[in-house]
């Protein structure tokens, strides 16, 4: 079976999207000292006299060396690309930055078209149902070998398969050609009990109300809950209440049931996340996202949106596609929320790819903290959406197969420069194969049999060592976190992890070596 679930996915918000954590980044000292050394290292920073910079995370590491992540602006237009990290050793001196910009920009800020003539265009190249005012920003774009002065005009709706869309059109100021689009939409106390669809029976925490009712929301997790779109495809919902505190029956027949799921899954994400990474949150300030269940008719689909902060899923097309709650489905949904709040890195072309790969390394390593005998955790995506793997302990069939990417009859397995111009979904094969290997090696998972050690391989070293899935997962965030900007490619990604890997074990570990060793076995040298 065939089948591309864009919900699966982040689009990465510009000129019109918050900033994350932006306002504490701001207060913290390293930031005056990280704006300094910008100054004092105009070339290698790329900074033009009429740059600006604000913060949007300072991070910390045991030894004192600061990390502090800033936004650019140009002439006060916002510059997409222009992002970067400067990191400080623990005296407050430069060290080096992260960053994808190539040069100075240098540019005339005048536009030769206009934004009326922009939005016209956006819309003609809209796709779906529009509803909502466009809303047009001047920027400057500055993904592509040289910065562009453009239009960002951001059109909502609804895509033809009932997905929301916050699609954002980059459209060269002085001409109107396309530069680039992606959407802002990316492919979810007292102690209860959840009957799920998925997972079997759960623990779950709820909220006792005052009437001796409960709620389906987590005081001891953000306060995040869950809440019922009754089929439809707007709307706030309504907040899932019970009054025996036992949420749905192990079927479709009742509506709490995948709403269980849904909040088992936010739970599984959020305690991973604290647990392991040392994140409070999706947005790290404590605060819960809310899920929301039976979305639409017959859709095939989840997302997560900046927008609402929230996750979102259908229930699927009523034969072969069951409701999406399934748990990694979910930790891929809030770790779109995650990049957002970190490297943001933008959903077109290599970082795309790149974006929808570490929702699936994460939404993977969530699934296997939860070891849930009735959906065993495996490196397969999407497997437990499927009804012909009910009851099934190795299923085969999936959304997406980290080990063998091209088992989906599109992803590739290995890097060429030919990558970043797939759909997302596809491209995300490379860092998925990567962290496969990584934390497997060149090991035929159970149910492949028919597959060789060579064929996972890209470069025919079959001799990799593999490190657990917390510390991969731990130099994933902290690449996300630390050394990613929001175009990071995966020569990009590998010098990240790099960086991440030595910072947290070391130039010379088991796993620094471990993972230069992945990325070459998936070509990215």
């Amino acid at each position: 079976m065939k089948l591309k679930l864009t919900c699966l996915a982040i689009g990465v918000a510009a000129a019109f999207s918050s900033t994350g954590s932006a306002a504490a980044g701001a207060a913290h000292p390293a930031v005056d000292r990280a704006v300094g050394q910008i100054r004092a290292h105009m070339q290698e920073t790329h900074t033009s006299p009429s740059d600006a910079f604000s913060a949007r995370d300072v991070v910390v590491d045991a030894d004192g060396s600061t990390h502090v992540r800033l936004d650019r602006r140009y002439k006060g237009l916002p510059v997409i690309g222009g992002d970067l990290v400067v990191h400080l050793d623990a005296r407050g001196r430069y060290r080096d930055v992260s960053q994808t910009l190539h040069a100075p920009i240098n540019l005339d800020i005048g536009p030769l078209a206009d934004d009326a003539a922009a939005v016209e265009l956006a819309e003609s190249m809209f796709v779906g149902q529009r509803d909502g005012a466009p809303k047009v920003a001047l920027v400057v774009y500055a993904r592509g070998e040289a910065p562009a002065l453009a239009y960002d005009v951001l059109l909502t709706g609804v895509a033809p398969d009932g997905t929301p869309s916050e699609r954002h059109f980059i459209l060269d100021a002085l001409g109107l050609a396309s530069l680039d689009e992606y959407d802002a939409i990316q492919t979810s106390t007292a102690a209860g009990t959840g009957q799920t669809l998925v997972s079997g029976t759960v623990p779950l925490s709820t909220d006792l109300q005052g009437n001796g009712s409960y709620a389906l929301r987590d005081l001891t997790r953000g306060s995040h809950y869950v809440v019922d779109l009754a089929n439809r495809q707007f709307g706030a919902g309504t907040l899932f209440t019970d009054a025996d505190n036992v949420w749905g029956n192990f079927s479709t027949s009742n509506r709490a049931t995948v709403a269980a799921d849904a909040a088992f899954g936010q739970n599984l994400t959020w305690d991973y996340y604290r647990d392991v990474l040392g994140r409070n949150g999706i947005a790290n300030d404590g605060a819960g996202a809310y899920s929301r269940v039976h979305y639409g008719r017959n859709y095939s689909n989840a997302y997560w949106s900046d927008g609402c902060f929230c996750m979102t899923y259908g229930d699927g097309n009523g034969s072969s596609i069951l409701p999406l709650v399934a748990i990694d489905v979910a930790g891929h949904e809030m770790t779109h929320g995650l990049t957002s709040r970190t490297a943001a890195l933008i959903y077109s072309g290599e970082s795309g790819g790149l974006n929808e790969s570490i929702s699936d390394m994460l939404g993977t390593v969530v699934e296997y903290s939860a070891n849930n005998p009735v959906s065993p955790p495996d490196y397969l995506i999407g497997e437990r959406i499927y009804s012909v793997n009910v009851g099934v302990a190795t299923p085969t069939t999936a959304i997406r197969y980290l080990f063998k990417p091209s088992l989906d009859g599109t992803s590739p397995d290995c890097y060429s420069s030919s990558v970043g111009k797939l759909d997302v979904h596809y491209s995300s094969g490379i860092g998925n194969h990567f962290f496969y290997l990584l934390t497997q090696g060149a090991v035929v998972p159970t149910g492949f049999s028919s597959l060789t050690p060579s064929q996972l391989v890209c470069n025919g070293n079959t001799s990799l060592t593999a490190i657990s899935r917390d510390d991969a997962a731990k130099i994933i965030y902290t690449a996300l976190r630390t050394y990613m900007t929001s175009s990071t490619n995966y020569a990009g990604a590998r010098s990240a992890t790099l960086n991440a890997a030595s910072s947290l074990f070391g130039s010379s570990s088991t796993q620094y070596s471990a993972v230069a060793a992945a990325w070459s076995a998936v070509g990215v040298n």
